[in-house]
């Protein structure tokens, strides 16, 4: 069974960075993050493969870096000028490359004053 944890996450003013991590079981290819607002839909935030290709949603781009860490099978999300918006539950997201997805179980971002 494919595990993946998620940590970092918590409350942070506006303006305010975060990091949060993802340990994986095992390699997977693709790995990236997701987020979900209260009433709203799951939305793609960032993607990295093992090679280090990434791409971001639009909404991200500029404030948020996601990176690897191949050796310990961890993903990252570096989460900067965070703004009011940007609170959601953040998931982890991993998918081999002949398919098959897994979800981490979420950390939540409260970005308030």
């Amino acid at each position: 069974q494919v595990q993946l944890v998620e940590s970092g996450g918590g409350l942070v003013q506006p303006g305010g960075s975060l990091r949060l991590s993802c340990a994986a079981s095992e390699t997977i290819y693709y790995m990236g993050w997701y987020r979900q607002a209260p009433g709203k839909q799951r939305e793609f935030i960032a993607r990295i493969t093992w090679g280090d290709t990434t791409n971001y949603a639009d909404s991200v781009k500029g404030r948020f870096t996601i990176s690897r860490d191949n050796a310990k099978n961890t993903i990252y999300l570096q989460l900067n000028g965070l703004k009011p918006e940007d609170t959601a539950v953040y998931y982890c997201h991993g998918e081999f490359i002949n398919g098959g997805e897994h979800w981490g179980k979420g950390t939540q971002v409260t970005v308030s004053s």
